[in-house]
């Protein structure tokens, strides 16, 4: 593994380029962040899918009294 000049957690990796980050506490972090997100995104689309089950029942009854 290459060290990336001025960051001390991360690494090139010769064989593919890819750059790694070598501090455990990140990752942790980013997957924590990551998994948050996530749970947020589904959370918001259950939501909007509440809303257009609302909306469709409120055209349904507005159709219903005319």
């Amino acid at each position: 593994m290459i060290p990336v000049e001025g960051h001390k957690n991360l690494f090139r990796d010769p064989q593919t380029g890819a750059i790694v980050n070598n501090n455990m506490n990140e990752y942790s972090n980013y997957k924590m962040d990551r998994k948050r997100k996530m749970d947020q995104k589904e959370e918001l689309d259950e939501m909007k899918r509440d809303i257009d089950e609302i909306k469709s029942l409120l055209k349904q009854l507005v159709n219903h009294k005319a």
